[in-house]
């Protein structure tokens, strides 16, 4: 039998013919699909649920993947879930994305906007809005699912897919691990994520490797002092003036106790005490936020600001029945480390295939995200949160050029521009999804 060999040049002229077919295949699928894609949008940014109560959320998306073809396992850590499909020998790659909403009334003036009213866990009613982009993580999640499922034939491995609740209370991913995400279900090789930036023109995507988002602790400080009339201080000890030395003490953490090159941060949010002009209070409450990247730095601000808060109210006066209680918040959310090989390799195969111009400077930030949780696991298991831009290109440059802020995650105006970023978001995806488990 006669046997052929193509001239390597051929050879490669084939191969990329065949790649930009199936580039070409996949952009006219995610299109086709859009329409759909874009009802599902819409109704979810229309129907927001708070922290813990994902409840008609979950089920949505779970709905939607079981018609993709994956098997589904509801109330996950409340009500998260799990979406699974085994297909053939391969790596395990988990695809996150969040739930829940913000307690935010919505602005936006949109047609979709929503008008959801709920209890949040004070008690208090509050307005409900998609105002960090989980909506649009929601959806990107299930056209990716669609488009992987339908390409089944070009991917060996196990497809697993997560809706995370409370997010935004740094709780969820705790939440599902606690309750055997990587015990009941397969264990991944590499976790993947995006989201959504308003600092980025839509369609166009972020990377950092290494560290990429903070640590971030909640303190609550309740001091306690010992009250009486407005015009006899000298009979009390005023919580408030030593919570005003606390709050100045406390800005010396991190000028003067933590390496200049460690980022940290140390912020007074809030402060409350008293009734009336004239009466001291017997108490002050401050809630105070902490950042930092690497677990020795936040070792030390949290001990610092303990040793800060208490060595002032014995320098006060205050009786050791009386020192200030310091807590230190469970609701956790450790540092977000993007792997540096995991990261190179998602980020050339998406800008082999999107184009590098749309590449833009990513840099770390001093936010929070619990995905982090998954990375963290003994042993680290490679994670990657990339962003995707989300900001109309034609309102970006204007502001830009204004020199005007853009509307930020978290405000009652944030409204990103669905279509560049939804498409951008599940080519992205699926590209980056096919890289890890392609044969």
């Amino acid at each position: 039998m006669t046997r052929f060999r193509l001239p390597l040049a051929l050879l490669a002229v084939a191969t990329m013919t065949t790649v930009a077919l199936a580039q070409d295949a996949l952009s006219r699928a995610i299109e086709g699909d859009y329409q759909s894609l874009e009802a599902l949008y819409h109704h979810l940014h229309s129907n927001p649920e708070l922290s813990f109560q994902e409840a008609n959320t979950a089920k949505r998306l779970a709905r939607e993947l079981r018609a993709a073809g994956m098997d589904v396992t509801e109330s996950v850590g409340g009500h998260g879930f799990v979406a699974l499909f085994h297909n053939g020998p391969g790596p395990t790659l988990m695809i996150r994305s969040d739930l829940d909403a913000l307690p935010v009334e919505e602005r936006t003036g949109l047609p979709y906007a929503s008008t959801a009213r709920a209890t949040e866990q004070t008690g208090q009613e509050v307005s409900v809005m998609h105002a960090c982009g989980h909506d649009v993580h929601m959806t990107v999640l299930v056209g990716t699912a669609r488009r992987l499922m339908e390409m089944r034939g070009q991917w060996s491995g196990t497809l697993m897919m997560i809706g995370q609740p409370a997010e935004e209370r740094g709780a969820g991913a705790k939440a599902m691990l606690e309750d055997g995400l990587f015990t009941r279900f397969p264990r991944p090789d590499f976790n993947i994520a995006f989201h959504v930036s308003s600092n980025h023109p839509a369609g166009s995507f972020a990377f950092v490797p290494g560290w990429a988002m903070a640590n971030v602790d909640s303190v609550d400080i309740t001091i306690h002092g010992i009250g009486g009339h407005g015009s006899a201080p000298h009979t009390t000890k005023d919580p408030i003036v030593l919570a005003a030395s606390i709050i100045m003490d406390l800005q010396t953490v991190v000028s003067r106790e933590i390496d200049p090159q460690a980022p940290a941060v140390v912020t007074v949010g809030s402060i409350h005490a008293g009734t009336k002009h004239n009466i001291i209070s017997e108490r002050a409450d401050l809630q105070v936020t902490v950042r930092s990247y690497d677990d020795e730095t936040r070792a030390k601000l949290l001990a610092a600001i303990k040793r800060i808060t208490i060595g002032n109210a014995r320098a006060f006066g205050i009786p050791e029945d009386k020192l200030p209680d310091v807590v230190v918040k469970d609701e956790f959310t450790p540092s977000l480390y993007n792997d540096p090989a995991l990261t190179a390799r998602i980020e050339q195969v998406i800008a082999d295939r999107m184009g590098r111009e749309r590449i833009l400077p990513g840099t770390p930030i001093m936010g929070g995200e619990d995905f982090a949780r998954y990375g963290r696991q003994s042993p680290p298991i490679p994670s990657l949160m990339f962003r995707v831009g989300a900001i109309e290109q034609e309102m970006y440059d204007q502001l830009k050029a204004e020199g005007k802020t853009l509307p930020s995650l978290h405000t009652p105006y944030f409204a990103p521009d669905a279509k560049p970023t939804i498409t951008a978001g599940v080519e992205a995806m699926t590209t980056a999804a096919l890289e890890i488990l392609g044969k």
